[in-house]
């Protein structure tokens, strides 16, 4: 799939112009956002990713397919930044969330390995509160023995059963294809 870097935002002014619709991915930090948006664009480096928590500072665009622009927001949570930055952080997403028309879809982003978390779940009474439309993406299932994994996502779904709910794992992009079926229903309903 084509794919190309567009700009990373520091400042709402700075985010380009709202010519194509917007997939936004939310999420604590070091939870997976850089490394699924590498899998769904077939691209191993578009998005940086490293081990440490918080290297994803800005808000970064990326055009997709001529049809997209895919969004990766600062994750939230262990990152080692200082208070101001981290309210910056949260100052300038919230404007994003907010503001955004061509916004049409979050991906909130939660660790299997940990479930629900107190940041997760704000995150999404948040969106629900705006009338954001979410998907939740179970991340790292990799890391889970099979049987194991079940009962995280059972957990997971249990706690929320409206919600639907992707399982992903970026060592063998395990979920892509379930995800761009949910990606094309925008298109569809826009049509």
């Amino acid at each position: 799939m084509e794919a190309e870097f567009v700009i990373s935002a520091a400042r709402p002014e700075q985010f380009p112009a709202e010519s194509l619709p917007e997939i936004a991915f939310l999420g604590r930090s070091n939870v997976g956002k850089s490394s699924l948006l590498n899998c769904l664009t077939g691209q191993k480096g578009l998005a940086f990713t490293s081990a440490k928590p918080g290297c994803t500072q800005l808000i970064n665009f990326y055009r997709v397919g001529g049809q997209f622009h895919f969004v990766d927001l600062p994750g939230y949570g262990f990152a080692r930044v200082p208070k101001k930055v981290a309210f910056q952080w949260k100052r300038l997403i919230e404007q994003y969330l907010l503001n955004r028309r061509s916004l049409q879809l979050c991906f909130l982003i939660l660790d299997a390995r940990r479930g629900w978390m107190e940041q997760d779940l704000e995150l999404k009474k948040w969106l629900e509160f705006h009338n954001r439309r979410y998907i939740v993406i179970a991340t790292k299932t990799d890391k889970l023995e099979n049987q194991k994994e079940h009962r995280q996502a059972d957990a997971i779904r249990k706690q929320f059963p409206d919600s639907a709910l992707l399982p992903f794992s970026a060592v063998k992009c395990r979920g892509v294809r379930e995800i761009w079926q949910a990606i094309s229903t925008i298109k569809t309903q826009q049509q």
